[in-house]
């Protein structure tokens, strides 16, 4: 394995290349190609000599004061905010300067909106729409790591209005790329070896440029083609300069603007930690490999290897994906792939990682999605991942199984469980908002709802009432909203929850997890009463998604009817069951009846004719509504229940269920005799049993 400097070296050519590089940006967000020349020669290495700075230059890259600043930020591998506020507070040149570069055109901005404020003008909605693009506009010319602050604010409908919501959730990962010398120089810098040793071939212009770096393709000397990514030189120290500035700024808002309830230091300190997690490839390279592992089961996904004889903290090869995007419809159908069987896969996939793994992708953006030849959807680009607890995923799934129940008291609670809303929250004023958003909405069923006009309405309650959006949450959302928009360039009919819920259900009805059983019961019983049009629901939806476990459903069903909290079922089973065995008995003793001479006929008999009924074992609702149930999945036959019949007669709760039958029965019996055979129905005042 090739190996790179060690961080404790002193800086080379190209650091202090980059160094002069960072001097160049302007506060457009922009950089000066020019520099680039003159900083670093097209064949630049680290031994050459050092380059000798522009005339403009000289007295920047002299200071030691920043040469400093430039060492100690190029040091830090994670995020400390102690850390880069003792690098930037103690050497405040560079701070000034970039001070300059972004706060004077966001005071410019906000002394605008001032006087729109000043003269009603922000009454007007094409107003307020003109100045949340500006804002977006203005984050995005500041530089890489106000991007990505705009697009972690995106997804904070408890911090940002919704129109600026809109914006910012529009903001492109992208800026132009760096000259080719500079990548080069990089790349033989971090692996310690000349570029031609490492590679075979690599091309020496970029394929693509993001805010973070830029990617070249090449092929190894063993003759795999493979993607290079390079990252921007001087970026740590820019991004570690940005995060002291935007975190005072966050500091600042929190003490002195009263409406703003939640903590942004706090939100700037998980964006910085992320950034840092993201300007690590190698961290990138064990996400890539993780998810990999975690779906290597499914033949529909393809992950790139990564090579990590080649792979540093700034560079990182792996295999090259052919394929095309999926927006991209006519190309995807003319490599023979079905554009709907793609977004299907993704959904799918996608859901799995929230609901099933709990690490997903929270970046799946046109470009990192492709269709590939042989049917498969590639993911690329492992930087932004994240986690979710087991806790988190069985909460998500509870909160869906009471929207669908419409119990919104439940529901609000659920969001203190997630951690939406603080314990002591006043839910009564939560609850009617949340009836608002939704009730709407569930009229036309889950399976139709509009996940991205629910979520805007949620923004604005979220907004008027006290949440704090969990970070988790935040890239879910942005990870789903983004999904849904890939989906409707395919499908404009697309619903991402309805495509959501029979993966929902089938985890419902198949997770052994006991939050998820009592899940489970909530739903299927109102009261104490077993509805099974939702059960029937909930199958056909589950039978909807792929790979339905038959068998394993199965024996989730036989595990939730003979555990304690299938007692009401079991109890509604045995009640169904005495009144139809009663029901069938009460019909024989009087066919019986007829057949004895008038004089021998007991009272009750006499008035009375019987009922012919066909299959009463069948007949009963809830046997009837299982097997009609079953008999429309897809794949089901009865051997599969007669299978589980030897486990179904060793079950101690069934014996008690034969007890409480013969109970039953025994207890009818004697009201029979005593109140419809003995007694003349002529004489007797009260009316006889309902199933008589």
């Amino acid at each position: 394995m090739v190996s790179s400097r060690t961080e404790s070296a002193p800086p080379t050519a190209l650091e202090l290349a980059a160094a002069a590089m960072q001097q160049a940006v302007h506060g457009d967000g922009t950089h000066d190609e020019a520099v680039y020349d003159e900083a670093v020669p097209d064949q630049a290495v680290p031994d050459q000599p050092e380059p000798e700075p522009a005339s403009g230059q000289q007295a920047d890259l002299q200071a030691s004061t920043d040469l400093s600043d430039f060492i100690e930020a190029a040091g830090l591998l994670a995020y400390d905010p102690v850390a880069i506020s003792r690098i930037y507070a103690g050497h405040p040149q560079r701070l000034i300067r970039r001070l300059w570069q972004t706060l004077v055109p966001i005071g410019l901005y906000l002394t605008g909106v001032g006087f729109d404020w000043l003269t009603g003008r922000l009454n007007l909605r094409s107003r307020v729409q003109a100045r949340a693009r500006e804002a977006a506009e203005l984050v995005a010319s500041l530089g890489p790591a106000f991007i990505k602050a705009g697009q972690a604010l995106s997804t904070r409908p408890d911090i940002v209005p919704p129109l600026l919501l809109e914006e910012l959730a529009q903001l492109q990962d992208q800026l132009p790329g760096f000259d080719p010398g500079l990548a080069m120089a990089c790349i033989e810098e971090d692996l310690g070896a000349p570029v031609s040793t490492v590679y075979a071939q690599l091309e020496r212009n970029p394929i693509s440029a993001a805010s973070l770096g830029q990617v070249h393709r090449g092929v190894l000397h063993g003759g795999q083609r493979v993607a290079v990514k390079v990252q921007r030189p001087g970026l740590r120290e820019q991004i570690t300069l940005d995060l002291y500035i935007v975190r005072n700024i966050a500091a600042w808002l929190n003490r002195n603007v009263g409406v703003i309830r939640s903590d942004l230091v706090a939100l700037i300190d998980e964006l910085g930690k992320r950034v840092f997690e993201e300007m690590d490839y190698c961290n990138e390279a064990s996400n890539a490999e993780r998810f990999a592992v975690l779906h290597g089961h499914n033949p529909r996904i393809a992950v790139p290897r990564i090579y990590r004889e080649a792979t540093s903290r700034r560079v990182l090869t792996m295999e090259w994906m052919e394929g095309v995007k999926l927006t991209n419809l006519e190309a995807v159908r003319s490599i023979g792939v079905d554009p709907d069987d793609m977004v299907e896969v993704g959904v799918n996939c996608s859901l799995q990682q929230l609901l099933e793994h709990g690490f997903f992708h929270a970046d799946p953006h046109p470009g990192n999605l492709l269709a590939l030849p042989d049917g498969r959807l590639a993911y690329l680009d492992f930087g932004m991942m994240s986690e979710v607890s087991r806790e988190a995923r069985t909460g998500l799934i509870q909160a869906v199984v009471h929207l669908v129940n419409r119990n919104f008291d439940q529901l609000s609670k659920d969001f203190v469980t997630l951690g939406f809303l603080a314990e002591d929250v006043d839910l009564k004023p939560i609850v009617p908002a949340f009836e608002s958003v939704f009730g709407q909405a569930l009229e036309m069923g889950v399976s139709r709802m509009d996940f991205k006009a629910v979520t805007d309405d949620l923004s604005g309650v979220m907004y008027r009432f006290p949440f704090r959006v969990p970070p988790y949450y935040a890239l879910i959302i942005r990870s789903l909203v983004t999904l849904e928009g890939i989906a409707l360039s395919v499908d404009p009919d697309f619903k991402i929850l309805g495509a959501a819920y029979p993966y929902f259900a089938r985890r419902l009805m198949e997770d052994p997890d006991p939050s998820l059983r009592e899940s489970l019961r909530e739903m299927l019983f109102d009261g104490e009463i077993f509805r099974w049009q939702r059960l029937d629901n909930l199958i056909a939806s589950a039978s909807r998604g792929a790979s339905l476990d038959l068998d394993g459903l199965l024996d989730q069903v036989l595990d939730f009817l003979f555990s304690p909290r299938g007692g009401l079922l079991r109890q509604q089973l045995v009640d169904a069951l005495v009144q139809q065995l009663d029901g069938l008995a009460w019909q024989t003793t009087l066919r019986l009846g007829q057949r004895l001479p008038t004089r021998l006929q007991p009272p009750g008999l006499r008035r009375r004719r019987p009922i012919e009924t066909a299959d009463p074992l069948l007949d009963l609702e809830p046997v009837r509504e299982l097997m009609a149930i079953l008999q429309a999945l897809p794949g089901f036959e009865p051997k599969l229940l007669l299978k589980r019949l030897p486990r179904v007669l060793g079950e101690p709760e069934l014996r008690r269920m034969g007890r409480d039958l013969a109970r039953g029965l025994a207890e009818r019996g004697v009201v029979r005799l005593l109140r419809d055979v003995l007694v003349d129905p002529g004489l007797r005042r009260s009316p006889p049993l309902a199933s008589a």
